[in-house]
């Protein structure tokens, strides 16, 4: 994976909670590890960037084209019902998009992930499966 940009650093609360998948362009793609729900983050590789308006409108257009291009990615892959895409920032103030495929029956349906009972962690060949059904979504 590229280095990130001079004076990016990764918030530890995302590194801790999810897995690098790959580099988009703009941002980092990583998998949430909480196998619970398919949920993938873009990190845009800006320093500082709390909120999507701390990026320049070419850096705006590139985070709205990348989380298009995840959100169809994560449908292709899971079939799920729905996709919620949010930028929250509350507990972590870093910029990242959070982009999850949702089911009725899955669990907090239809209410929000956020909060919601305690992370189930992949087992490492589900990860890995699941990394690898996205990398080939996003491939050309």
């Amino acid at each position: 994976m590229p280095a990130a940009p001079a004076g990016f650093e990764l918030d530890p609360r995302i590194e801790r909670d999810s897995q690098q998948l790959m580099w988009l362009g703009l941002c980092e793609l990583r998998l949430m590890d909480d196998k619970r729900w398919p949920w993938l983050l873009l990190v845009p590789q800006r320093p500082g960037a709390v909120e999507i308006h701390d990026l320049t409108p070419l850096d705006q257009t590139m985070l709205t084209f990348e989380t298009n291009m995840v959100s169809q990615a994560l449908k292709r892959v899971t079939g799920c019902l729905k996709i919620n895409i949010a930028a929250l920032g509350n507990v972590v103030p870093q910029l990242h998009m959070h982009v999850i495929a949702r089911n009725e029956g899955d669990p907090n349906w239809p209410g929000p992930v956020w909060g919601h009972g305690h992370r189930e962690p992949y087992r490492r060949e589900d990860l890995h499966q699941f990394v690898n059904a996205i990398r080939s979504a996003l491939s050309p």
